[in-house]
């Protein structure tokens, strides 16, 4: 089998990277996964991920399996707490240099697979309408996340379980005044997932859910959706909430009921702010390293010349996978990773057949 001598070099130890990394290793070819942190997961593993949205698996458990494959894998060389500070050079000899604390050292990749994820929409970043750094019991998908991996579904206030939770969907997405207009995709699908947890560990809670549109893609519907309200009995309510007051130690959420056109009020103990994606501080910094294309979002801008192709950018030779390029969930990381490592891999050993 016809090998280019230089790795596959792929930026980001999360989800995507790792399935990259570990298909381009089956594929015959030698990988280098750099990623910034101290160790491998990404978002799943640095956010206390509980369950992933596929069949309520445990996120540790399914993320380590991922990690355990690409580690035991003599073809993958892993160099954690390490960024890229430099690249150039073309497809078949890519010349970068990686900074490990205050060490630099140079390397040559015959191709790039940039899988440097997203980050959480910070709610209090342009309006405090929300009141997420004001109350403590207003939380994020996120903290909840870390919440249930705990089993300590609590209100951070006084650490007593909540009688009563609202999500609170759309925050940072599909919001023109802040500039993100895209749907983040799985937002709605986490809530729900995280509404059903919720009543597994509290079941005398009551649970609601505030939305504008519920988006379930894919399986998702049967999966999460119908679940949620017929056998978890989770309230869903088309509405826009405009503001969250305290009221004694409670929180009152004041909106529009949609549905029925009229005002509303609701009085919990928890909000859950269902924060969108954006592109990672990662994803920025390195598509403006490696000189790609950005769209007006952000994130790395994908299609190459047909427009058809979501894991080509705008620089022959490099490759983006999941949420870099676009909202992405688990089954969009690792098609795209697939893809991106099928092509990083066609490339180098036409590069190497050219030498």
């Amino acid at each position: 089998m016809l090998q280019n001598g230089h790795p596959v070099l792929i930026i980001g130890g999360g989800p995507g990277g790792l399935e990259a990394a570990r298909t381009v290793a089956s594929l015959g070819q030698p990988a280098l996964l750099v990623e910034r942190r101290n160790r491998l997961g990404g978002t799943p593993d640095a956010e206390h991920y509980a369950k992933l949205t596929h069949g309520f698996r445990d996120a540790e458990e399914a993320i380590g399996e991922l990690v355990a494959a690409v580690t035991s894998d003599p073809l993958v060389e892993v160099l954690t707490g390490t960024e890229v500070v430099a690249c150039d050079g073309e497809a078949g000899a890519f010349h970068v240099t990686l900074r490990r604390g205050q060490e630099t050292h140079e390397r040559v990749a015959s191709t790039i697979i940039v899988a440097t994820g997203f980050q959480h929409f910070d709610p209090g970043r342009e309006t405090q309408m929300y009141n997420y750094y004001s109350f403590p019991d207003v939380v994020t998908l996120g903290d909840m996340e870390a919440m249930l991996k705990t089993h300590q579904v609590v209100r951070p206030s006084n650490g007593q379980p909540p009688e009563r939770v609202a999500f609170i969907q759309c925050v940072g997405s599909r919001d023109r005044q802040i500039g993100n207009e895209f749907c983040s995709k799985v937002c709605c699908g986490i809530a729900s997932k995280q509404a059903i947890e919720i009543k597994q560990q509290l079941p005398h809670a009551r649970v609601f859910i505030f939305y504008i549109d519920m988006r379930m893609y894919g399986y998702w519907e049967n999966e999460l959706y119908w679940p949620a309200q017929e056998q978890y009995k989770v309230n869903y309510v088309k509405g826009i909430v405009s503001e969250i007051l305290p009221k004694g130690d409670k929180l009152l959420i004041r909106g529009e009921d949609t549905t029925m056109g009229r005002p509303m009020e609701v009085t919990v103990d928890l909000v859950v702010l269902s924060v969108g994606m954006e592109p990672s501080s990662g994803t920025r910094k390195v598509a403006k390293l490696l000189g790609l294309a950005q769209n007006k979002y952000g994130y790395i801008e994908a299609g190459g010349p047909s427009g058809l192709d979501p894991v080509a950018t705008s620089r022959p030779g490099v490759f983006v996978v999941g949420a870099a390029a676009r909202p992405a969930d688990l089954d969009d990381t690792f098609a795209t990773a697939g893809l991106a490592a099928a092509r990083a891999v066609a490339t180098a050993r036409r590069a190497a057949v050219s030498v």
